[in-house]
């Protein structure tokens, strides 16, 4: 009995560590297939690294080359709520769509919110334009919108406080000819079919006499413009990025309740290109639409572009005219308490 146990326990034991394996069934069943979990790779690093969050999916039907992001919900001890959408030139165009007013002559086309545009366009992302006005039953561009190189609308080239001296500014302008990659400058417009383009603005002040009408070769050596993509507003905020901020030299201030807006804290919209080569698209809530958040000025604006590596950049219409649509979803509390009808959109769109 004692060998038979002794025998029993030696053919388990052989069994166990692999004696007689290649006589054994197969196993019958395939092994799960697991499924890889795509690596998220995140396009901007550089931009989380200052605080500001990816969003981007929490909307729907974004294409790729686009990337939103949320800010942080302080800037240097400014409380803010702002969103940027950043787009890879290769995958994504800008492009403008707008009242057609090309010589302010007024037309009878109709302003409208950025959601009808949304409905037109079906633009991913889509930001309000550049400055506009309406009078005597017509609406006004004043500011430079061109698309597919047709002008819809010019910056406007007088202004005044009395309407009885004048002056004559040059405004700022973002844009991208066939070629090359976007700038800002300043424009202005003769009235004919001179429309001239600056590195720098005329030094205006309210406070000083107005100096001379732009030309050809002033307050600058000028350029013709004629670019195949553009949007005015003002100020210019950086250029070959360096701090400008020209409000002052553009006018861009007045008298009485609007004599401190540039330095006072507003919703901002802008549009500028950084240095690593993407567009970027910005707007900041303001007003207190969200307790303590006032908006920005527009050296706030200016600095907080820098530091998410604009080079270019120039400060689009504001205030209530301030809204970006991301797959056609609000991003900030509009200060108007809802979309303002504006003459003038920027787009993204895939290519």
């Amino acid at each position: 009995m004692k060998v038979k146990v002794f025998i029993l326990t030696a053919l388990l034991l052989a069994s166990c560590s692999g004696a007689g394996k290649a006589d054994m069934p197969q196993w019958r069943w395939q092994d799960p297939e697991i499924p890889e979990t795509p690596e998220v790779t995140e396009p901007h690093p550089a931009i989380t690294a200052l605080g500001w969050t990816n969003v981007t999916a929490n909307y729907a039907a974004i294409p790729d080359g686009i990337a939103i992001y949320k800010s942080p919900s302080e800037i240097q001890g400014v409380k803010v709520i702002a969103y940027i959408a950043v787009a890879d030139p290769s995958k994504v165009s800008w492009d403008v769509r707008s009242i057609d007013d090309p010589t302010i002559q007024g037309t009878t086309d109709p302003l409208k919110t950025p959601s009808q545009f949304y409905t037109e366009t079906a633009a991913p992302v889509l930001i309000n334009g550049g400055y506009f006005f309406a009078e005597g039953g017509k609406r006004y561009n004043a500011s430079v919108a061109v698309s597919s190189g047709r002008t819809y609308g010019v910056n406007i080239n007088y202004a005044s406080l009395d309407w009885v001296t004048m002056y004559y500014p040059t405004r700022g302008v973002f844009y991208q000819n066939a070629s090359g990659s976007p700038a800002v400058g300043w424009t202005y417009w003769t009235g004919g079919a001179a429309h001239y383009l600056y590195s720098q603005p005329a030094d205006n002040s309210w406070e000083a006499k107005p100096l001379p009408v732009p030309d050809a070769s002033f307050p600058a050596k000028a350029e013709s413009f004629a670019p195949q993509t553009a949007i005015g507003g003002g100020p210019v905020l950086l250029k070959d990025g360096e701090a400008v901020n020209s409000w002052k030299a553009e006018l861009l201030y007045g008298d009485g309740a609007d004599d401190k807006m540039p330095e006072a804290r507003h919703p901002r919209s802008s549009i500028g290109f950084t240095s690593d080569g993407f567009l970027l698209l910005f707007v900041c809530e303001g007003r207190q639409m969200t307790d303590g958040v006032a908006g920005m000025t527009f050296a706030e604006e200016a600095l907080v572009l820098k530091a998410l590596g604009c080079t270019q950049a120039l400060n689009l219409d504001g205030g209530g005219s301030s809204c970006m649509l991301v797959g056609g979803q609000e991003t900030i509390k509009v200060s108007d308490g809802q979309q303002r009808a504006v003459s003038s959109v920027v787009i993204l769109q895939k290519r």
